[in-house]
Parts: structure tokens; sequence; C-alpha cells
């Protein structure tokens, strides 16, 4: 993502008239709680994936409501600072999910600087955990993924079968001779058909 389309995402998002399931805001002037942050992280992942997002996103140093300003974050202003928290957050989610990217804004001191990560969807039928508890949001509020979304997620293992789907403007010219020959002895074995 370029700094201009980084700018554009951040003013898209601060216009938003109230946070989305896959969107939190957060002042985090100095520092913020580890264990939470690993918490929205779950539910941001989870929320992107039922929400049909490409990613959840937890913005540090901008007001929780509108009309939303940048207030800045010294959040891991200190080395190792943000460069050690993909691993640290990698430790205790399911699949070792970490994010996306960490994104820095503004001013480097911290007056103006604003954080986004940038959380991937949970992957299709998996929710995402923190320390073993997938996490959703309703609104505002951050707790356990409710069952319904759950069972939303879980479902989407079975939805999809791609080897089912059709390959828009394939012919059978794109098949290959050896792998349907291949195809064709392993069905007469599993068939046990001794015709030719």
């Amino acid at each position: 993502m370029t700094p201009e389309e980084l700018k554009a995402k951040l003013e898209e998002m601060m216009a938003l008239p109230a946070e989305t399931e896959w969107i939190e805001f957060k002042e985090a002037k100095n520092n913020y709680n580890f264990n939470d942050l690993g918490k929205y992280f779950s539910a941001l992942s989870n929320e992107a994936n039922l929400n049909g997002q490409s990613a959840g996103w937890l913005v540090f140093g901008v007001t929780n409501k509108p009309p939303r300003k940048i207030c800045g974050t010294s959040y891991r202003l200190q080395e190792p600072g943000l460069e050690r928290l993909k691993w640290e957050i990698s430790q205790h989610t399911n699949h070792q999910t970490t994010f996306m990217e960490i994104h820095k804004q503004g001013d480097p001191q911290g007056q103006g600087r604003v954080i986004l990560f940038q959380i991937p969807p949970a992957t299709r039928g998996v929710p995402t955990t923190w320390k073993g508890i997938a996490y959703g949001r309703i609104h505002e509020s951050l707790g356990p993924l409710t069952i319904q979304k759950l069972d939303q997620i879980r479902g989407q293992a079975t939805l999809e079968d791609w080897s089912a789907q059709i390959c828009e403007g394939a012919t059978s010219n794109d098949l290959d001779p050896d792998a349907i020959a291949f195809a064709r002895q392993e069905y007469k074995k599993k068939r046990n058909y001794s015709g030719t």
C-alpha cells in the first residue's frame, strides 16, 4: 500500500459515521494492553471474514467518536517497537496468524503518529482465536464469538467445492492428455474394471 493509498484509506475510515464490525479506533496515546490487542485481533479478523472484507483494521492514534481527530500515539515508539509485535501476536493465535501489515503514518515522535494494524480475515472455515478463544464484536462490545457466528465461519469449509467449479473459457484442448489417461487408469482400478 503506497503512502497515498494509506492516507486515503485512513481518511475514508475516519469519515465513517460509526465504527464497523471490522474497524476499531483507539487513542492509545502512550500504551495499550497486549491481551486486549490480541482480543481485537481475533475479533476484527473474524468479523472481516463474516462481512466479506479483505482486512480488519485496528487504528491507534485516532479518537473514537465522530468527528474523529488524530490525537497521535507513542505506542511502542522505543525499540524493538512494532517490529517484534507481529511475532508476539503469532505466539497466541491459531496457526500463528499475525498482521498482514503494520502501517505507520505521521510524526515519528508520536505527536501526530497513527498506527494502522491491517488484520487478515479469518481463514474460510476456521475462526481466528486468541489464546484459544475466538472473539467477535456486537456493535461496540467485544466478547467471545457467538455460536451463530462460529457456525457461520465453520460452515464455510463445506460450502464451496473448488474442484466442482466451471473454468470459464476452458475447452477440452486445455486438458492434459497424460492426466486424463492417468485418471482413467485410476478410475478403472477403483471400479475393478478390466475393459478397455
